[in-house]
């Protein structure tokens, strides 16, 4: 956690440059270790093992979540006072349930074998509806006579924090009540130092035969190959369901996958000739629209389970840019509400300024109390300039000006914080530093504390100029350029052209390293160069602030063998002073990261490179459970026979991680969108090696919709139009 034993605190409008640990998560529990079965909807998440129990203890972060307090810390069944075997556990492709099959252990009474083993199947079947979670456990008798079993479900609520889950430690808490234990519910509850009242209802179906507050039991009698169920509603917020929870289990699940399909049916589709690779698209889509959560604005894609499920500003901007050909209205939801919730006054405790982008949103009783900062934060330099840049690409796809219009006087307020705060040793580079020592102390994608460095190793004194953020800002002028040219706002276009024209050769001036051969990382805040090579570069490519005559270079410095370890590029080059694979960002490889220099390389023409990239993510999922891309793996060099080093505590999924495939799929393919004209186009379409062939169904336009298929002959790839429907013209270009 951050050291706050330094009385040192700046004036307001000051920068803090003194270096304190972070924010951390503990990796005493790691993930990876634990391979959790996770699950998502709306402001609640759950996180169980393979046997569908949560198991608390010193470093657990198993249990059911909601809006960042653990409101479910233990969960155990046993069968006869024992743990059932485990058969498998999976979640659904479409993630609407998790099913873990279960069979009885030996069982014995007085030292005699009483049930012998794998007679009694045991399935639990769970899913999360409306801030509750439901779970129906189904036994079916195998023997050819009658069994009596007994069920015992224990369970507990420690109402923790999430950052106190994370490794963080507090001096004091609120205290929990007594539990109201009735017929066939418990009531857990807490009260926190934040006055707020949290409680926990468990229901049961049938009555069980006993109830405490922490033990429910069960008898069933099972004839041969009877069933027998019993079905259990965990419900997180005040207020019950009128229906019993045997029916409200049916009811909520109806609703859930109903809403699923919804959600899913507005999204292209994708099929592809390699059966594995279909796998990964149908998890991405799958995880991303369990991410998704439903806000006034529209849909906004949280950024990750577990550490990370709540609204985050640079994560949702950089998802709705990677799944944007895929489905806008994403990018729609994520613009309207970030715009919401706009900055507009200093708060130096936030790191809030008039104009800024949201960082991050948490509300738990550390938050409340301002024990962490992150209540309403707006302590990140990247999500500015990217919510410009993703209204002016919202606007290329869809041509929609009446939303664009509407973001037009958030659009200024982000453009005139560029300029007043970002800037503000007026040098034309936009910079960034904390304004308290609560405050991150790196505040770019990249912000562990470690993160900016020189040659040397030493660590960077702010305020920082990241390379990325100018390439970003270049972005942001060029999109809010074009938008001001679609609202007839011709003089302020063309200022922002000019903008984007003199912030991109004073970029190359000064950013760009010959002896390197890219560019650096940063500048320090006495405007010394971080002489680093970083995949951050790769940035510079993906927004076009780079020189047509340094992509070259710059493409073949992240396609080395220091940077590109064989599954992607890495954070950091192997020859930096800094480099460890198994750091959070000075060597390892994140799958967005990726993403972006893919879609960068693309724009330069360097589409056998972008493949490249794409060809090693693709591998490194078919090593990955559930062919899903977690937030980062470490950055040790891909060797035959192997499959990636996992990161101990990465996040699984993680929004804009699982949608790189979509992302990376798209660059390969050169896939662009006129919508005032209706056109979609492929530039010099390229099929990495292990696809032939590529069917999108139901890309949509303001004038229809189209079907298209990409098939590699010979060396060329053809694009054939299955079907359309409307005024839509598909190209291609050499």
């Amino acid at each position: 956690m951050e050291d706050r034993t330094n009385p040192l605190t700046p004036r307001p409008g000051e920068f803090a440059t003194v270096r304190t640990p972070q924010f951390f998560i503990s990796a005493a529990a790691p993930l990876q270790e634990r391979r959790p079965r996770t699950l998502k909807h709306g402001d609640t998440f759950s996180m169980f093992d393979h046997n569908g129990d949560a198991i608390s203890g010193p470093g657990s972060p198993e249990g059911l979540y909601h809006r960042d307090t653990r409101h479910l810390s233990h969960l155990y069944l046993t069968i006869g006072g024992e743990r059932p075997l485990l058969l498998s556990s999976m979640a659904r492709d479409d993630n609407a349930l998790l099913i873990f099959d279960l069979a009885n252990p030996d069982l014995h009474e007085n030292g005699r074998l009483t049930l012998p083993h794998d007679l009694i199947h045991i399935r639990r079947t769970r899913f999360l509806w409306d801030a509750s979670c439901y779970e129906r456990i189904s036994l079916r008798n195998y023997d050819d006579v009658s069994r009596k079993v007994s069920l015992e479900l224990t369970f507990a609520a420690d109402f923790v924090d999430l950052f106190e889950v994370r490794g963080a430690r507090r001096k004091e808490r609120g205290h929990l009540h007594v539990p109201v234990v009735n017929a066939s519910t418990v009531t857990l509850a807490y009260t926190g130092l934040d006055q707020r009242l949290r409680q926990t209802t468990l229901r049961f179906d049938p009555e069980p035969l006993s109830l405490t507050g922490d033990t429910a039991r069960f008898e069933l009698s099972l004839r041969p190959r009877q069933l027998g169920e019993v079905f259990i509603e965990i419900r997180c917020t005040a207020g019950m369901p009128a229906n019993p929870p045997r029916r409200q289990f049916y009811v909520g699940l109806r609703d859930a996958r109903r809403a699923m399909r919804d959600a899913v049916s507005q999204a292209a589709s994708i099929a592809t000739s390699n059966d594995v690779f279909n796998e990964v698209v149908r998890r991405a889509v799958a995880d991303l629209y369990m991410l998704v959560t439903s806000t006034p604005e529209g849909p906004y894609p949280y950024a990750g389970i577990p550490w990370f499920s709540t609204v985050f500003g640079r994560d949702a901007l950089i998802t709705a840019l990677e799944t944007l050909w895929l489905d806008p209205s994403i990018a729609r939801g994520v613009l309207r509400h970030l715009a919401a919730n706009q900055a507009t006054e200093e708060i130096a405790s936030a790191d809030a300024e008039p104009g800024k982008i949201l960082h991050e949103v948490r509300y738990g009783e550390m938050a409340e109390l301002g024990e962490v900062p992150f209540r309403r934060y707006y302590g990140s330099v990247d999500s500015t300039p990217l919510f410009v840049m993703l209204a002016g690409a919202y606007y290329e796809r869809t041509g929609d000006l009446e939303t664009v219009k509407a973001l037009w006087p958030n659009v200024e307020a982000a453009l005139s914080w560029i300029a007043r705060y970002g800037d503000r040793d007026g040098d034309g580079f936009v910079e960034y530093g904390r304004r308290t020592l609560e405050g991150l102390v790196n505040q770019g994608w990249k912000d562990s504390f470690d993160s900016v460095f020189h040659a040397d190793g030493r660590l960077a004194v702010g305020p920082i100029a990241l390379a990325e953020i100018q390439a970003y800002v270049f972005g942001a002028y060029r999109a809010a350029a074009a938008i001001a040219r679609a609202m007839g706002l011709r003089y302020r276009a063309l200022e922002l052209d000019r903008r984007a024209i003199e912030l991109r050769a004073r970029f190359d001036t000064v950013f760009f390293d010959e002896e390197l051969g890219t560019y650096v990382l940063a500048l320090d805040g006495d405007k010394k160069p971080c002489r680093v090579r970083t995949s951050n570069a790769g940035h510079a490519l993906f927004t076009g602030i780079a020189l047509a005559k340094r992509a070259p270079r710059v493409a073949a410095a992240l396609m080395d063998r220091a940077s590109f370890s064989g599954w992607g590029v890495r954070t950091v080059a192997t020859t930096e002073a800094r480099y460890n694979p198994m750091s959070y960002h000075n060597g390892s490889v994140w799958p967005h990261d990726n993403a972006l220099i893919a879609s960068g390389l693309a724009r330069y023409g360097f589409r056998a490179e972008a493949a490249r990239v794409f060809d090693g993510l693709f591998m490194a999922s078919t090593y990955i459970d559930l062919r899903r891309l977690p937030e980062l793996f470490c950055g040790f060099p891909r060797l035959r026979g192997r499959g990636p080093t996992f990161y101990p505590v990465a996040c699984s999924p993680q929004a804009w991680s699982a949608v790189a495939p979509l992302s990376l799929l798209r660059s390969c393919l050169g896939m662009s969108f006129d919508a005032t004209d209706g056109a979609l186009t492929f530039h010099r379409p390229m099929l990495p090696e292990f696809l032939s062939e590529v069917t999108l169904r139901g890309i949509r336009l303001p004038q229809g919709r189209v079907d298209v298929c990409l098939r590699r002959v010979d060396r060329e790839v053809v694009v054939q139009v299955l079907s359309r429907e409307g005024d839509i013209r598909v190209t291609t270009t050499c």
